[in-house]
């Protein structure tokens, strides 16, 4: 398991509770404004790097302390341990988020079918037939098309998130993905804060984020389609 580190304690990874948040080092795309860079390259001289047993040792002492734990990245479906941890988890009685890019769909069902998630956050990046122009080279629609259907039916609460970026997302890109989505629980509009990213160059001579105004004129339209549509 290739642990690169974890939050104690944060307010906002989780919905309505307080939880730590446990990141997973490495990632399977390459998405330009990813704020975690050194996390989506597996860099394995994270200072803050835990191997299980620090993990078990940590949630034991947050007994008491903590509503919940969030299961982060990177991207954790690549990880192989993945279900050992969330069983860890779930054995101190902490509910278990999962943060993913839903490109492993038969990974997300393994741990559907298993109880081993109550809440599942799913990144859209863009229109999934866009992902082989913007995230990843030769990247086919498919699984996020499979995994968006899975979480829908899973019974496991669950919401889809997209960071607002240009040119990657556009007023179009959220008309279609809301298509796809139509009738989810939530659907969250991530603001793009340029700062540490993977490919600060990508952003280097183009203005990419939406103003608050704009941010607004995304979420109105999309807002019709799902049972809440909010702004992070």
């Amino acid at each position: 398991m290739q642990i690169g580190g974890i939050q104690k304690s944060s307010l906002i990874d989780y919905p309505g509770k307080v939880s730590s948040v446990i990141f997973c080092s490495g990632c399977n795309f390459d998405c330009p404004y990813c704020h975690n860079p050194g996390l989506a390259e597996g860099q394995s001289s994270c200072p803050n790097k835990l191997d299980m047993q620090a993990v078990s040792d940590f949630l034991d002492q947050r007994r008491g302390f903590l509503d919940g734990v969030v299961v982060s990245g990177g991207e954790p479906t690549l990880q192989p341990d993945l279900m050992d941890l969330c069983r860890k988890i779930k054995s101190f009685g902490f509910p278990v988020k999962l943060d993913t890019n839903g490109s492993r769909p038969r990974v997300l069902q393994q741990l559907v079918d298993a109880n081993l998630v109550d809440y599942i956050a799913m990144d859209l990046k863009t229109d999934p037939v866009l992902y082989g122009s913007f995230i990843k080279p030769h990247c086919r629609p498919d699984p996020i098309v499979d995994s968006v259907g899975l979480i829908m039916a899973s019974g496991v609460d669950y919401e889809f998130r997209t960071t607002c970026v240009k040119p990657i997302v556009t007023p179009q890109t959220i008309e279609n993905i809301v298509q796809l989505i139509a009738g989810a629980r939530r659907y969250a509009l991530q603001r793009f804060r340029n700062g540490d990213v993977l490919h600060p160059e990508y952003f280097k001579n183009s203005r990419c984020e939406y103003s608050p105004d704009e941010m607004l004129q995304l979420k109105a339209s999309a807002e019709q389609a799902v049972d809440e549509c909010i702004i992070r």
